[in-house]
């Protein structure tokens, strides 16, 4: 307020020149401008508006020091450009998902989900007392990167189908958006794979260009309007148990930062991975009622046959992506060691606890 009563007077006193100067004060005083594409569309709920929060919120953070320019899915690069876009700097950040960039690496698969893979609460552990950074750092370093956790969805649905799917020969021939390993795992049983991002895929199963997809649950996908197409709604998925999202960095970029402003971006980032978490549980139960009482989608659980078929297609998967090299041997390792120890313990705590609980008290169904 008192820099803009200062130059409100200095307009009236009429020193243009003085005016002039205050009005272009970015890089001279210090501050930077930091640039980040989404995957995502502007305002979309459950992935989109939590990317945009935590654009805002490093603006705020610093005090307008670091001035984030957000631009969602399209509006400066396509939504798979953005890696790309960060890499050479023409952009200073990215907001998506790491396995959305395995083309480029099989290691950045485990940096958002593997099938069968960590749930949030064993990600986080992992990423932050795991040894996971430290072996993202190893793997983005080799593109000019830095990335945090910023986000999770949890244990995403199994997803939307146009039939229901009693047995593994369902998925044959079944023409399915779902991106990274758990892909993989759908086209061993002989299904077609699809990546689309978010914005296109309600329009390519509403025409039928494909007969399935998955998204994330089901406070997400009540928005996305996929009950238009695809009545079936199935759980769980094993493609994502606990998705993380990411800010990707241009690491020069980064490295020009202060250690201040590192923290500041860090701290930012770790706030918004427990709010996107807690905002979408929060909100699945509420949405999944509005789905199933308000819209006719017919819940379905796969059965058991179902997922030893995806068990075994996912161990298939996973050993291909350790032949890519060996770094990706090393961070596929490092997963699997994680969902031993951490799930260990969290089969007997959380897992454990939540199941005598609900049978107690009749929240099974």
């Amino acid at each position: 307020m008192d820099r803009r009563s200062f130059i409100k007077k200095a307009g009236l006193a009429g020193a243009a020149t003085g005016a002039a100067a205050l009005a272009t004060p970015a890089l001279s005083q210090g501050m930077k401008e930091m640039v980040i594409v989404s995957t995502w569309p502007r305002d979309f709920p459950g992935l989109g508006l939590p990317a945009q929060r935590l654009a805002a919120r490093i603006t705020e953070l610093t005090d307008g020091k670091i001035t984030t320019k957000y631009f969602a899915a399209g509006e400066r690069v396509g939504a798979f450009d953005s890696f790309d876009e960060v890499a050479s700097g023409n952009a200073q950040a990215y907001l998506g998902a790491e396995y959305y960039w395995r083309g480029k690496h099989a290691g950045f698969a485990p940096f958002t989900a593997i099938p069968f893979g960590l749930t949030y609460t064993e990600m986080d552990a992992w990423i932050k007392y795991g040894g996971g950074q430290a072996l993202w750092d190893e793997l983005s370093a080799e593109f000019g990167l830095k990335a945090f956790a910023a986000g999770n969805t949890g244990v995403q649905m199994g997803g939307w189908f146009n039939k229901e799917i009693n047995s593994a020969d369902d998925l044959k021939g079944l023409k399915m958006r779902i991106p990274g390993q758990g892909g993989d795992v759908m086209a061993k049983l002989g299904a077609s794979p699809v990546s689309l991002p978010g914005g296109q895929i309600y329009e390519n199963l509403v025409s039928g260009a494909i007969d399935a997809t998955e998204w994330v649950g089901p406070y997400n996908d009540y928005f996305m309007k996929f009950y238009e197409a695809a009545k079936y709604y199935y759980f769980p998925g094993m493609h994502e148990p606990g998705a993380q999202l990411a800010m990707g960095m241009n690491k020069a970029w980064w490295d020009t930062l202060s250690s201040t402003e590192q923290a500041i971006i860090e701290a930012a980032c770790n706030e918004e991975n427990s709010r996107t978490m807690a905002e979408t549980n929060a909100n699945n139960g509420e949405y999944l009622t509005k789905l199933i009482t308000e819209n006719g989608v017919q819940l379905r659980e796969f059965n058991d046959d179902i997922y030893d078929a995806f068990g075994e297609a996912s161990a298939e998967v996973l050993e291909e992506a350790r032949d890519h090299s060996p770094l990706a041997a090393k961070i596929m390792d490092a997963t699997v060691a994680a969902r031993q120890e951490i799930g260990t313990w969290m089969a007997k705590s959380d897992l454990a606890y939540m199941q005598k609980r609900n049978r107690v008290l009749g929240l099974e169904d």
